[in-house]
């Protein structure tokens, strides 16, 4: 856990050692002009940032007119294509649509309409410029009975032209007087790579989880299989994954003398992102174990999260999180589950 905190540190102190020349040219179908940097497009939202603007400037995609840099660029498109170059639009003349080209190679240019693309993001040669993600903090406090409640959690993502690593780390704490301190960690962590047909791809799950309501210390699950996208846009993204996984649980011996369990199981996870240009943010991911060398046993792990942007790379956040098991260890709860809220604030391209 002290590993991820200094992680996650290292990267928010370092995202400004790295900065390039405000050259990129941005035209909005108004006719206003900024010259500044163009930080990526994520969920219909291309992120800007200008010398003499202190925040980075969150811009309505179907806003912009035109646009030219230097800069290379990972972009992906609704079909799960993806293109590594140098980004501009050509000229709109007379009722001739607007195209985006991305230029891979000085002999070879890529031609896009603008909302065939879904997600770009800023590359380059250097190791911590690929990264983008968030921070979330929330608590709250009782008087009556002492009682505290946190909640810490991070995620981020390394992306490449055909593949994508993330990571994400939640932890929940709460503490009252008279009642056992209750806590719950979990770190995920996966692997995305793109096939040639489309909207598919191959993926590679890790997740640790601690909780002590369910009497885990700790249970690991390893698992991989085949996902498609059945929706990527701008305003919506949804995935579903099937495959098999691998699951090694150890029990807290002060519950009960629960041997340690470990477990072939099916896996079936699903992704929903849903987005509002400049305010707000659905998150929800789940995944099902049911279980082979256990018949009838399912285990189930969820998180969602709705943020709402209140100014530049601050926002408020509401999220859930809960795992089950139909089926525990004698003297053991089959659930853990709760809620919080707080503040996000992200950092990379946004």
């Amino acid at each position: 856990m002290k590993a991820t905190i200094v992680l996650f540190a290292t990267l928010l102190l370092s995202s400004g050692l790295f900065a390039r020349e405000n050259t990129d040219v941005i035209v909005m179908k108004n006719g206003d002009r900024m010259t500044g940097q163009v930080k990526g497009l994520d969920q219909g939202t291309l992120y800007v940032s200008l010398p003499y603007v202190i925040q980075t400037l969150s811009v309505d995609w179907i806003t912009v007119a035109r646009i030219e840099s230097t800069q290379l660029f990972i972009v992906r498109t609704e079909d799960g294509s993806v293109y590594r170059g140098t980004m501009k639009t050509s000229e709109k003349v007379g009722e001739r649509p607007l195209r985006v080209e991305i230029e891979e190679t000085p002999s070879q240019t890529i031609a896009l309409a603008p909302e065939q693309i879904v997600e770009v993001a800023e590359t380059s040669n250097d190791f911590w410029q690929r990264f983008t993600g968030q921070v979330n903090f929330g608590t709250t406090y009782s008087k009556a009975n002492q009682n505290i409640q946190y909640s810490l959690g991070s995620e981020a993502e390394y992306l490449r032209e055909r593949w994508s690593a993330s990571a994400g780390w939640n932890s929940n704490l709460s503490s009252s007087t008279g009642a056992n301190t209750a806590t719950r960690n979990q770190v995920d962590g996966s692997y995305n790579h793109l096939l040639p047909r489309e909207n598919y791809f191959y993926s590679g799950l890790f997740e640790f989880l601690q909780s002590s309501e369910q009497g885990i210390e700790p249970q690991i699950s390893i698992g991989g299989g085949l996902g498609h996208y059945f929706k990527n846009t701008d305003r919506s993204r949804i995935y579903i994954l099937g495959g098999f996984a691998w699951q090694n649980t150890q029990y807290s011996q002060a519950h009960s003398s629960a041997p340690e369990q470990n477990l072939a199981a099916g896996m079936i996870a699903a992704e929903l992102k849903l987005f509002e240009f400049n305010k707000t943010n659905l998150n929800f991911t789940g995944t099902l174990f049911p279980m082979l060398n256990d018949a009838g046993r399912v285990k189930f792990n969820t998180n969602a999260a709705y943020y709402i942007k209140i100014t530049g790379n601050l926002s408020w956040n509401i999220s859930f999180y809960g795992n089950w098991d139909n089926r525990p260890p004698p003297n053991f709860s089959g659930s853990d589950y709760g809620t919080s809220s707080g503040l996000s604030w992200t950092f990379g391209m946004k």
